[in-house]
């Protein structure tokens, strides 16, 4: 194993300590276990797990909100809601009533659930780990086995595990925990969030962290995306240095995003409703770049209000009365299955399906809606509302969502730059629309045919591939502004160099803004030129990664 290991860096900082592992795993319950005929006995055992697995993370959510973590909250009252689920418990009842004994009806119910989310994109597959967590611990209950949970130790250490779930890390004692590592996850897991949200190292998509020993003292970098083992007392002492030179230096760097030449980058922030307000403000955000509005239709059976909608929208418009706030209308489909919005029949890649746009094209009354309410909700302010599409791939798709837009009242219509067709001719593209934003989560998924949630595909899910870096380039030099909504955007690095292809403004999780904003102001325009230029002459990620950073030596 090399003495420097690389995975995804979620949430900066810097820890070290000796690696402590995951306790508890559960086994699958034996294919073809029957109980011995009570079937009403094992239905309630059944369930039973079911609600105490429901109480216990409730549970935990209000510690987690009580430590000074809403988020966690959040995160695990939806895991409650997915343990009380009527479809599961009908799924267990009906394995029940076929002779399967309890724990095997668990196991198998949820592997229903399992499977359609692991095949249905970024988001929903994201929490696959979640369901999988609360499988264990109602399997775990009913086989009489100690719940999956987080060691006991004497001294600080680095959790390690395959995956770690919401109710584990949102009860984490930051004091004890000094960084944790994932061998799975990514950028929109939970676990990432809720790292962010308590100021957490963290590494995740590392090959091979599973396998790292109990005891090996590792140095985690969670802004480099680092590990290395066995670190020295130099190692350690000069991570700690950097992380506080980085600290500094965003504490020197305030106002609105621009280069050390004065060249204007607006800073804007990626939300998913009001409640992320307060981060996003905190860390000077100048607006929203990207308003994930597919947040208020989610686990829900019929779509929300009008008026619902319409105060969602107002209270983000209201934050920013001098900035802009860009909407994504609903990104339905594939990856965000709507039950109110059924999906076409059986899509054998659901990520290449009927998603974003194309379900708009198939249900237009719920994007009327949506827009009409967007624009009610900006009526009267001063805030420059912008709205996009998502998943939008030639020009007749951006003129029809336009004129849509248009007819409901908003003015400043645009497409999300995700599909590569679109990249490539987003000239012809830009003729029907005012603005885009470019998904480069999306984008380096689709141009490199490599789906995120494998992670065995790490090094080809890398927005530093020069063949993304080519997307990049006409979509920003297309005659339009371009603004990037990916998390390519809160790289520090890479955020210069996608300024110096052409990008009009960044927009990324907020706790990222402070170093972006420090990465810019310590660069001019022409050394962000010159990094992209370096960058997309290389022919490695790793190359463009390091040929971008040769001209750009300030970096935080």
């Amino acid at each position: 194993m090399p003495d420097v290991l690389r995975g995804a860096g979620v949430s900066p900082g810097v820890g070290a300590g000796p690696v402590r592992k995951l306790a508890g795993d559960v086994p699958e319950p034996p294919a073809g276990d029957r109980h011995g005929g009570d079937a009403a006995a094992e239905r309630d055992a059944a369930l039973a797990a079911l609600e105490a697995v429901a109480a216990d993370l409730e549970e935990r959510g209000e510690r987690a909100a009580a430590a000074g973590n809403p988020d966690g909250r959040d995160v695990l009252d939806a895991q409650a809601l997915m343990a009380r689920d009527p479809g599961l418990a009908d799924g267990v009842r009906a394995k029940v009533d076929e002779g399967v004994a309890a724990a095997r009806a668990v196991f198998e119910a949820f592997g229903v659930y399992r499977e359609m989310l692991a095949g249905a994109g970024e988001y929903l597959a994201a929490r696959v780990a979640d369901l999988d967590d609360i499988r264990d611990r109602a399997v775990a209950r009913l086989l009489g086995l100690p719940v999956p949970g987080v060691p006991e130790s004497d001294e600080p250490f680095v959790l390690v595990a395959r995956d770690l779930a919401p109710a584990d890390t949102a009860v984490l004692d930051p004091a004890k925990v000094v960084a944790f590592v994932t061998e799975e996850g990514g950028p929109t897991s939970h676990t990432a969030i809720i790292a962010r949200t308590m100021g957490v190292p963290a590494v995740v998509a590392l090959p091979g962290a599973a396998s790292l020993a109990d005891g090996t003292r590792v140095l985690v970098d969670g802004a480099a995306g680092t590990v290395r083992l066995d670190p020295s007392g130099e190692d350690v002492a000069a991570a700690r240095a950097a992380a506080a030179a980085r600290a500094s230096a965003l504490a020197e760097v305030t106002g609105p995003g621009a280069t050390a030449d004065g060249h204007a980058v607006p800073l804007l922030a990626n939300i998913g409703g009001p409640k992320d307000l307060e981060g996003a403000l905190a860390n000077g955000a100048e607006g929203v770049g990207l308003y994930r509005t597919e947040f208020l239709f989610l686990d829900r059976a019929t779509p929300p209000s009008d008026a619902e909608q319409e105060a969602a929208y107002r209270t983000v418009l209201e934050a920013f009365p001098a900035g802009r706030v860009v909407v994504r209308t609903l990104d339905a489909g594939a990856d965000k299955p709507l039950a109110f919005l059924p999906a076409p029949g059986d899509e054998p890649n659901p990520a290449l399906g009927e998603r974003g746009v194309r379900m708009s094209f198939r249900h237009p009354d719920v994007l009327s809606a949506q827009l009409a309410a967007l624009a009610r909700a900006a009526a009267g302010l001063t805030a420059e509302l912008r709205v996009m599409a998502p998943m939008v791939t030639d020009a007749g798709e951006a003129a029809w969502f336009a004129e849509r837009c248009r007819d409901a009242g908003i003015e400043h219509p645009g497409v999300m730059i995700e599909v590569p067709a679109a990249a490539l001719r987003a000239r012809d593209v830009a003729g029907e629309v005012e603005f885009f934003s470019i998904g480069t989560n999306d984008l380096t998924q689709y141009a490199c045919a490599a789906d995120r949630q494998v992670g065995g595909l790490a090094r080809l899910q890398d927005p530093w591939q020069p063949a993304v870096l080519d997307l990049v380039a006409p979509a920003a030099g297309a005659g339009v502004p371009c603004g990037v909504c990916g998390e390519a955007a809160a790289d520090p690095a890479l955020a210069c160099v996608l300024v110096g292809l052409g990008v009009t403004s960044l927009s990324m999780s907020a706790p990222s803004l402070p170093l972006v904003r420090a990465a810019l102001a310590r660069h001019t325009l022409e050394q962000c030129r010159a990094a992209a230029r370096a960058a997309r002459e290389a022919r490695t990620a790793e190359q463009a990664r390091d040929a971008a950073r040769a001209h750009l030596p300030a970096l935080p």
